[in-house]
């Protein structure tokens, strides 16, 4: 018999309510002792007091049972919501323990829903991921996988996987016969598509794993080109210390704004230049390292000034990364006169989108924070099923490999061989949604959850 299990379920502090969850086959009779309440049906919410030892109402409470195997865990679960707060979430947690219920381990509740075949590895994974999402387009693409769509395709690939699988065995049989050339053609064809389709998962989930992370972006220049001033336009609030004077931000100065359902760490960094004074030469490493680390740059520049060593310094920064990062020029100060020669920008940085204004242009920062919008909508796009395991990740590069290898064996018919590198991408293919067997590694899986899930 497992033990039943109990924890909260609601973040700590004051709020509305509060949800103590317990899983196990004593949970409504634990309910039933702290209610003194016998008549819970199932999937029925129920009104009632919660008792301590000294059988003094603690709170009024609302109780959901739901019934195995009808629950998340497939096992008798209750929730009961009480009043928000520290105090009484915790003390009906102790009473709990008091009449028999063990404290829940980090992730257990999903752990048992995974055990009991109510949600496969990848859906428990989707679960993880939703909770920790920094943005809505992952929290959708992570519910999509909840409703079962990497299951789905694991699934049909390894029917595809098992029927091709069938004919070769049925060949080898029969190996006196002459093998139909558009047969194999059939084959070849159907397994190069599924080769594709997992490179298409494994480049879409490298390149969109940010969307659960979040983004990072970076404001770069030399000094008093207007950076400080951009990142308090963009906030909306004087964050940052504004004056004429060179090197007043002295180390990078980093916030936090949801952008169109992305969150986006942005890093003001201490101006690029030549410095003697140790303090400022640290920080300027910082800034350099922090365009290196981001997702998106801002280089802003001053119009109003001629061009010089330092500008020359930070284009030859930016050349270098303008092919693997998003980069985005800001020609600054658009209400003074024009001195900055930007032909060489258009020269060193072909390509690379560009935009005139000043930090005082309401305008001009909402054409910033549209074309980072739509950056971020882009990498969202192109496909439905995300991995963000590394497991999950390395199953495909598996997959692909014995996939290739089992081509290769179809174009010379050597079929025991093509067969075995088949049972090889069905065992790499299956690791999508179910990798282990041993319980020690459920516990490392599920350790990451939060208490209560």
């Amino acid at each position: 018999m497992k033990d039943t299990i109990v924890a909260i379920s609601t973040p700590m502090g004051v709020g509305a309510i509060s949800v103590v969850r317990l899983s196990g086959n004593k949970a409504l009779e634990i309910v039933k002792k702290l209610t003194k309440h016998q008549d819970f049906k199932d999937r029925y919410a129920t009104l009632c007091h919660v008792y301590d030892e000294k059988n003094e109402i603690l709170d009024e409470v609302i109780v959901l049972f739901f019934a195995n195997p009808r629950s998340y865990t497939c096992e008798d679960v209750c929730e009961i919501q009480c009043h928000g707060g520290v105090i009484l979430a915790k003390e009906i947690l102790r009473l709990c323990l008091f009449f028999g219920a063990r404290l829940a381990r980090s992730g257990e509740f999903t752990k048992r829903a995974f055990l009991n075949g109510r949600l496969d590895f990848s859906q428990a994974q989707a679960i993880s991921q939703i909770i920790s999402a920094q943005s809505l387009q992952a929290s959708k693409m992570m519910s999509k996988q909840l409703k079962g769509s990497l299951n789905d395709f694991v699934e049909e690939s390894r029917e595809e996987l098992l029927r091709a699988l069938a004919f070769s065995e049925v060949m080898i049989d029969y190996s006196d016969e002459d093998i139909p050339e558009d047969t194999t053609q059939n084959l070849f064809q159907n397994l190069e598509k599924l080769e594709k389709k997992l490179g298409e998962i494994l480049e879409f989930s490298k390149m969109r794993n940010k969307l659960l992370e979040g983004y990072t972006l970076s404001i770069i220049g030399k000094p008093n080109v207007g950076k400080s001033s951009l990142l308090n336009a963009i906030l909306m609030q004087d964050r940052a210390i504004v004056s004429d004077f060179a090197g007043t931000t002295r180390d990078t100065i980093e916030e936090t704004i949801n952008l169109e359902g992305n969150l986006v760490k942005i890093i003001d960094t201490a101006g690029i230049r030549e410095s003697e004074d140790r303090v400022e030469s640290i920080g300027i490493q910082r800034s350099i390292e922090a365009m290196r680390q981001s997702d998106f740059i801002l280089a802003v520049f001053d119009l109003s000034r001629a061009l010089d060593e330092e500008d020359l310094q930070i284009l030859e920064y930016l050349a270098t990364l303008s092919q693997e990062k998003f980069l985005l020029i800001i020609y600054n100060k658009s209400d003074l006169p024009r001195v900055l020669d930007i032909e060489i920008f258009q020269e060193r940085l072909e390509g690379v989108k560009t935009l005139s204004m000043h930090t005082k242009d309401t305008q001009g920062v909402l054409q910033i924070k549209e074309i980072l919008s739509q950056k971020m909508l882009e990498n969202s796009k192109d496909g439905e099923i995300l991995l963000c395991a590394e497991f999950q990740l390395q199953a495909i590069r598996d997959s692909i490999t014995a996939l290739q290898a089992a081509k290769s064996m179809l174009e010379t018919l050597e079929l025991e061989l093509f067969s075995y590198h088949i049972k090889e991408v069905i065992t790499f293919i299956s690791q999508l949604t179910k990798p282990y067997d041993i319980d020690e590694m459920f516990d490392k899986m599920f350790g990451e959850f939060c208490l209560g899930k």
